[in-house]
């Protein structure tokens, strides 16, 4: 019986995680949100690093870079990661909050101008 030969392609390894540099507090923030929504926007972060797009990943719009947010709900509230991807080999966690609003999707102005001035550190830090 003769033997049949074929080309099986090799998986290729997937890329390394890229590295996350958490800026000022927001560690400290997203360490404090409840369990579920600490898995979730952890999960979401790590896609980022692996270069894929979390389901709730939107681009927040009014940045000359392209800030992403990612959105975890809970019976307590709304919380969301903000993060910069585009920066050098990083990504940088702008920003992590819970929007206490109970009317309207905008996000605060307060926490608009936190991430501006967190995207201008990050820029430094990237050398950019």
């Amino acid at each position: 019986m003769p033997v049949l030969a074929y080309n099986e392609a090799v998986p290729e390894k997937p890329p390394d995680p890229r590295k996350l540099i958490w800026l000022v507090d927001s560690l400290d923030r997203l360490a404090a949100f409840p369990a579920a929504v600490r898995k979730k926007l952890g999960f979401a972060l790590y896609q980022a690093q692996s270069g894929q797009q979390h389901e709730s990943a939107k681009i927040l719009r009014g940045f000359a870079d392209t800030v992403w947010q990612v959105r975890a709900d809970d019976p307590g509230g709304t919380y969301r990661a903000v993060y910069v991807t585009q920066l050098g080999d990083a990504i940088y966690v702008l920003h992590a909050f819970q929007k206490k609003a109970t009317s309207g999707i905008a996000t605060p102005r307060r926490e608009l101008d936190l991430i501006r001035q967190r995207l201008q550190l990050a820029r430094k830090l990237a050398g950019k």
